[in-house]
C-alpha cells in the first residue's frame, strides 16, 4: 500500500497535480513519522490507521470551516478526503456495520453502560478502517441506553 502511495506521488509530480501532490506529501510525512515512532516499517494495517487519522482530522476541520462559513476551505478539504479514500479499504455498508454490532451484543451480552469497552473491543478489529468508528461508537451507545 505504501508503494502505491509513492507511485501515485511520482505520478502527481509528473502530471503537476498540485492538490494531489500536497495531500500525498502530507500522508507520506505522517507515515514516516509513524515509522520513526515505531522504529519499524509499517504494516498495511498501520498504514490504513495513519490514512484513517488523516481523514478524521479533515472531517473535523470541515465541521470547523462550516461554523466559520468558509465554504472554499470546506470544498478543498472534501477533495482531500476523496484523494485519501483511494488508500482505504472498501467501506462496509451501514447494514453490514449494524450486523457486526448486533453480533457483538449477542456475544458480549452487555448489562450496563460500563460494558461499552467490551463491545468496542469486540467490534474494533472487525470494523477498523472499514467503517466510521464514530458512527459505530454512537450506535453502540444508543443501543446500550435502550437496554
Amino acid at each position: 500500500m505504501k508503494q502505491n502511495l509513492l507511485n501515485d506521488l511520482v505520478a502527481a509530480m509528473k502530471s503537476q497535480d498540485k492538490e494531489t501532490l500536497s495531500v500525498l506529501r502530507m500522508v507520506k510525512g505522517a507515515i514516516q513519522l509513524e515509522e520513526i515512532n515505531k522504529k519499524s516499517e509499517l504494516s498495511d494495517e498501520d498504514f490504513i490507521g495513519v490514512v484513517s487519522k488523516q481523514i478524521k482530522t479533515r472531517k473535523e476541520s470541515i465541521t470547523e470551516f462550516e461554523k466559520a462559513g468558509r465554504t472554499d476551505l470546506v470544498d478543498q478539504t472534501k477533495k482531500e478526503i476523496e484523494i485519501l479514500n483511494k488508500y482505504m479499504p472498501e467501506q462496509l455498508s451501514e447494514e453490514e456495520v449494524l450486523k457486526v454490532i448486533d453480533e457483538a451484543f449477542n456475544t458480549v451480552n452487555p448489562q450496563t453502560q460500563s460494558d461499552m469497552g467490551k463491545l468496542m473491543g469486540f467490534v474494533t478489529p472487525k470494523l477498523k478502517g472499514k467503517a466510521d468508528m464514530s458512527f459505530v461508537s454512537k450506535t453502540i451507545k444508543e443501543k446500550l441506553t435502550n437496554l
